[in-house]
């Protein structure tokens, strides 16, 4: 069922059943999802503010050109979901079943990711600007043309992924673990002289 182009501001959506929904252009202000079945959703061109997504099912839901501004995804599932071209600007996720999903061409910037499961996960060219990926797990994971500017690394596990073309501050290439990670020449030059090597 398509709805189209409504605003709904504080709407208690809890435990309620909108699998396979079809929105488009659709804005929720304020409103919460906590239980409700959302498997199957196709948006297009929504924005959430400050929803809440608790124990939410997302799962094999479509989401193309959305925003998720500041909302809470907390125990949400999120396996075999698709976002292209949508935004998460200043959102929380809080032990989220991510995989298996697909995300292209997406912004995280300012969103928080601790301790978020995201094992050989492909985010090439998405934006985590200052995003919280503390103790994150990232391991074998694509991010290749990932621009992590400002981002927080503290513990964040980078094994064997491949960052080249990420973009990367000094003082992640310190607080991350990248050990077999692959990296270009830029991040390995970066890489040394962030640890205090003198390159010559």
């Amino acid at each position: 069922m398509a709805i189209d182009g409504v605003e709904t501001v504080g709407e208690d959506f809890s435990e309620t059943d909108l699998h396979e929904q079809q929105w488009e252009q659709r804005t929720f202000t304020g409103c919460d999802f906590t239980g409700a079945d959302l498997r199957g959703t196709t948006t297009t061109g929504c924005v959430f503010v400050d929803c809440k997504f608790t124990r939410v099912d997302l799962g094999e839901s479509v989401h193309r050109t959305s925003a998720f501004r500041n909302c809470v995804f907390d125990r949400t599932t999120l396996t075999d979901s698709e976002f292209s071209g949508c935004s998460f600007i200043g959102s929380t996720f809080i032990d989220v079943r991510f995989r298996p999903f697909t995300v292209r061409d997406s912004d995280f910037t300012l969103v928080s990711l601790t301790r978020a499961a995201l094992t050989k996960t492909t985010l090439r060219g998405l934006r985590f600007r200052e995003a919280n990926l503390i103790e994150a797990d990232l391991r074998e994971a694509d991010l290749r043309e990932v621009d992590l500017t400002g981002a927080r690394l503290a513990g964040t596990r980078l094994e064997k992924a491949d960052l080249r073309g990420a973009r990367l501050d000094a003082n992640g290439l310190v607080a991350a673990t990248l050990r077999g990670a692959k990296v270009d020449l830029d991040t390995a030059i970066a890489f040394a002289a962030a640890h205090g090597l003198e390159i010559s």
